[in-house]
């Protein structure tokens, strides 16, 4: 397949540098959108060593303007873009009642106008030429609320709706640009090092965890087969969504009651870590936090699930076979 042009936001850590490095590997140009210099030059460094073109487009996506800048940067330095992918976030764990109301709307603004806002600029571009595929970065949280984070939960929820309701109309326009959404489970991403938090302990994410590279091949996998209106990565994602569909209720009480420790290590939380949602952790004078948070030990480097729900059409195949051959098998046997 052709090298393409990739736009992918939140690229300076976590789950987008994971991305932009595995599209780097498979040859591609990747913009690397974000605020932290630090991280962002650190990125297009690995991304240039998997095998890739990387330009950093230093970017605050809440800001409708500076995203519909950077796209038309990189249509301009580097052609038309094919794949944008969004990812950038930014969270506060608290308590609802300890987060002020400039922090929520800051969450708001990130989280979820940001995705608004990248869609904004790719999608009229893309729509011109009647192909491009959109990536959203979702997570179980789009659909399962969980204590200690209604800011963040509040954004994926939303981006939910808006991302099924711009899918309708594109295949009401019988458009050639698809969008997707892949719903993310926990991965050991440094956020954990750099999110705004008022609890106790220092914060990780819920067990079991994974890799940021199991999160950017399902990404990968989606802007290959982008058709499909969702992926779901991880068994707890599709533990998760599974039992909100059956007795939210009773999710509701478990996780008020597991939901405050399951967040949270043993050890206190330090006082002077880095707080991201107003200024990158990795700016000017910060450092490259990577795309590994500190729970390596914890996290998964593969999914069972995820390749079963990428190859969903096989493995109905051979459970159809089998089902036949043992229908042959007792027919025979009577």
């Amino acid at each position: 397949m052709p090298a393409r042009v990739v736009v992918v936001t939140g690229a300076s850590g976590g789950i987008g540098r994971a991305t932009a490095v595995a599209f780097g590997a498979r040859g591609d140009t990747i913009a690397l959108l974000a605020r932290g210099e630090v991280g962002l030059e650190a990125a297009a460094e690995e991304v240039r060593r998997a095998g890739g073109t990387a330009v950093v487009v230093p970017t605050d996506t809440s800001d409708a303007g500076q995203v519909e800048a950077a796209a038309e940067r990189v249509e301009t330095e580097l052609g038309e873009i094919d794949v944008w992918v969004n990812d950038a976030f930014s969270s506060v764990f608290a308590p609802f009642d300890q987060i002020s109301a400039d922090e929520f709307r800051r969450v708001t603004e990130v989280s979820y106008l940001g995705y608004v806002y990248g869609t904004m600029s790719a999608l009229r571009r893309m729509k011109a030429r009647d192909r491009g595929v959109i990536v959203q970065v979702g997570s179980a949280l789009a659909y399962r609320g969980i204590p200690l984070q209604t800011a963040y939960c509040g954004a994926k929820h939303a981006i939910q709706g808006f991302n099924e309701a711009l899918r309708c109309e594109l295949l009401h326009e019988k458009s050639n640009v698809h969008v997707t959404m892949v719903q993310m489970p926990a991965v050991n991403t440094p956020q954990f090092s750099w999110v705004l938090s008022r609890l106790p302990r220092h914060p990780r994410p819920v067990p079991p965890s994974y890799q940021p590279e199991v999160a950017a091949r399902a990404v990968l996998h989606a802007v290959e087969h982008p058709r499909r209106r969702e992926y779901w990565v991880g068994g707890t994602t599709a533990a998760t969504l599974a039992g909100n569909a059956i007795a939210p209720g009773l999710l509701d009480r478990y996780l008020g009651r597991t939901g405050f420790d399951s967040q949270q290590t043993k050890e206190p939380r330090e006082p002077d870590t880095p707080e991201n949602i107003w200024k990158p952790a990795d700016g000017p004078g910060g450092r490259d936090f990577g795309a590994h948070g500190a729970f390596d030990d914890m996290s998964h480097s593969r999914s069972a699930q995820m390749w079963a729900s990428q190859h969903h059409g096989l493995l109905g195949a051979v459970a159809a076979g089998l089902t036949a051959a043992a229908a042959l098998g007792l027919r025979r046997s009577r």
